[in-house]
């Protein structure tokens, strides 16, 4: 993973707002094509949103260009956070995120929770339970970490909870904090997608943007969340990618 091999505080918040909700291998390509655009994060920082959605194409969940939009544009202007209350300050970044910086850019120390750790836990600690939370699972992820090198315990067990999962071992549907993903195909999220694809390549009218995107009775709910969220804008009855 090549967010590994120079840890940087830019690299590993670029690759874990990526990592939110997208399979790694999706992530590898999408890495290396969005630091060749925005090689650091003062570059970043300069560039218009619309720029940054555009790269972001492909990996879906587009507030997360728009939260490691911001998180530069903060950065740039307060220097680079590196406490965990600093860090949680950060858009899109929860205390999870948060502890897995901790831990990958400062080699500190910080218990954190994710879906390849839950599976390891789940497997050698959990094995005959159906319900459990991720309160049940602090304790023991603080107990076992290494503290003399964090960074490479935590890349450990992401390792060999992903080796478990593709043995068949994941078992994460027993966690309470688990969501089935729902199809994309047919829901709002698709419609969503394909209104910042159409206007990556040019400005419309609300209904040529609605002709385009075929979405029928769910364009509204992607149209008005896209609005909603800041990604998308509307001037003089042109809709574009927010700059």
């Amino acid at each position: 993973m090549p967010w590994r091999d120079e840890p940087t505080f830019y690299h590993v918040l670029l690759s874990e707002l990526m990592l939110q909700q997208t399979q790694v291998d999706r992530v590898r390509v999408k890495y290396e094509e969005f630091l060749s655009r925005f090689p650091d994060i003062e570059t970043l920082a300069g560039a218009p949103l619309s720029d940054v959605l555009k790269v972001w194409q492909g990996l879906g969940y587009n507030r997360r260009a728009k939260y490691l939009h911001e998180s530069a544009k903060s950065v740039h202007t307060q220097g680079i956070p590196d406490t965990f209350n600093q860090l949680i300050k950060l858009p899109g970044v929860g205390k999870n995120t948060a502890g897995a910086l901790m831990n990958y850019v400062y080699n500190s120390p910080t218990p954190f929770i994710e879906t390849n750790i839950r599976t390891v836990f789940f497997h050698h600690y959990f094995a005959d339970s159906r319900v459990i939370s991720d309160k049940d699972l602090s304790e023991l992820v603080r107990q076992t970490m290494d503290h003399e090198n964090p960074r490479e315990w935590f890349w450990a067990l992401m390792d060999y909870g992903s080796f478990l999962k593709k043995q068949g071992l994941g078992r994460l549907d027993v966690s309470s904090h688990y969501k089935k993903q729902a199809p994309l195909v047919g829901s709002v999220r698709e419609i969503r997608g394909r209104i910042i694809k159409v206007l990556s390549s040019a400005e419309l009218s609300t209904q040529a943007l609605r002709e385009q995107c075929q979405a029928g009775g769910r364009f509204e709910a992607a149209y008005d969340g896209l609005k909603r969220d800041g990604l998308i804008s509307e001037s003089d009855g042109v809709v574009r990618l927010t700059d």
